[in-house]
């Protein structure tokens, strides 16, 4: 039997082990598109602070690791899937047959129309290339603009700012991180990230990116409110999308992401897919969604795996898991964050201590939430939402007092069976 996994990322390299594990006789092919060792994006921006080096990021800290997994390692990008002859055509005119396939590919950045990116300076923050293109300009002083306040954004802000650049933060949004904050909680990390040095524009569009007049002047770039700020190193941070172009045409059904059964299966028999091109089932909305975290791509590559080995696996779900420091100031965002239609909904603001916190409800069931600068019980908020708890009469008490979210816990998921995690972080 042979396997072959598609993309070198985290999901592809547990995906790869597994099948090691339980086929030792089969054969697998990863096949990466970079000529690094497989590595982990999210160490990146501790590359960029100093925290680790080159060799900190790699997946895998043994050079001979996969050699001695017997799994073999193919360089190419990806180019067509023949589903039904069962291949894989890579850019650099090989092929690659399969029995069972894993589509692993991951995310790759979106890039703005904007005049100007291909600009000396201009660069991602993506890939290890990236890294070392982003530190050799980013010297304490340097003049740096960031497009983008997003998740990655702000990850990639924190590094900067560790840096000892001047920073300043473009986006288009109403608000920091808008895909997981509303605009009060938006704001109030908007708001920290000033009070930290850092200038931040937002409703603001990067409309063209120039050149300096001389040699040493960097890049001008203009924006949308008029103003045009000079800049050193300009960085993209504007959102990635799942890496799926290749699949056009092949028969595998793609939504904003790999469209997967609860097996991990697409509608292709033996063909998976993991990870943050996958869209799979999400318990708490009901819906299919592409979940880019990392805990979420290691379970969905476990089970792909399993499935892939005739070892029946189901995934039990995903759901929107987001915990983000920024600059020293934590937020979070679970689930249905935003609400859902009837539903109701309790809020708590203290600005003048930094701290927000905004509980959703459907019925009796706390299908969301979000805080900024609320540590206490985090665990819990996460368990309330990802187990559905039914909570009774605590609902009521929640939307009175969205502080007693221990208490309710306990009295509720106990008598569910489900307050083994509650009584852990109590603990702590």
């Amino acid at each position: 039997m042979h396997h072959v996994i598609l993309g070198a990322g985290p999901a592809g390299v547990i995906a790869a082990e597994t099948i090691r594990k339980h086929a030792p006789a089969d054969t697998i092919t990863l096949v990466g598109d970079e000529a690094e060792p497989p590595y982990s994006r999210m160490a990146i921006p501790y590359l960029l602070i100093g925290n680790v080096k080159e060799t900190g990021t790699y997946l895998r800290k043994s050079l001979t690791h996969f050699t001695d997994q017997r799994i073999e390692q193919v360089t190419g990008r990806v180019t067509a899937v023949d589903a039904k002859a069962r291949t894989v055509t890579l850019d650099n005119g090989g092929q690659l047959s399969f029995d069972k396939l894993l589509i692993a590919t991951g995310s790759h950045p979106v890039r703005p129309p904007i005049a100007g990116m291909d600009l000396p300076g201009v660069h991602p923050c993506w890939t290890l290339e990236d890294a070392r293109a982003i530190m050799a300009l980013a010297r304490p002083g340097a003049r740096v603009l960031q497009m983008g306040a997003g998740f990655i954004g702000c990850i990639i802000m924190e590094a900067l700012a560790a840096r000892g650049v001047a920073l300043s933060v473009v986006e288009m949004g109403d608000r920091m991180v808008p895909r997981m904050m509303g605009p009060t909680a938006g704001g109030m990390i908007r708001d920290w990230c000033e009070k930290k040095g850092v200038k931040v524009f937002t409703g603001t569009k990067v409309e063209a990116i120039e050149a300096g007049s001389g040699p040493d002047s960097g890049l001008r770039v203009k924006l949308s409110n008029g103003q045009t700020v000079e800049a050193d190193l300009v960085i993209s941070a504007t959102g990635v999308r799942p890496a799926i172009g290749f699949l056009k045409d092949s028969g595998i059904t793609c939504l904003l992401g790999v469209l997967t059964d609860e097996h991990l299966q697409t509608n292709v028999s033996g063909i998976y897919a993991a990870g943050d091109c996958a869209e799979a089932f999400d318990k708490v909305s009901g819906k299919t969604i592409v979940s880019a975290i990392q805990p979420n791509a290691a379970e969905q590559a476990r089970v792909a795996a399993l499935n892939m080995v005739g070892q029946k696996a189901d995934l039990k779900g995903v759901t929107q898991i987001n915990v983000l420091d920024t600059l020293g100031l934590i937020s979070t965002s679970f689930g249905n964050w935003e609400g859902v239609p009837g539903g109701e909904h309790a809020e708590l603001t203290d600005q003048a201590s930094g701290r927000h916190l905004s509980l959703q409800f459907q019925g009796d069931v706390m299908v969301g939430c979000n805080s900024v600068g609320w540590t206490e019980h985090v665990g819990v908020m996460r368990g309330l939402v990802e187990g559905q708890v039914k909570l009774g009469e605590w609902k009521d008490r929640l939307l009175h007092d969205p502080t007693k979210l221990m208490d309710a816990y306990l009295a509720s998921a106990q008598g569910q069976g489900q307050w083994a995690g509650a009584a852990d972080e109590r603990r702590r």
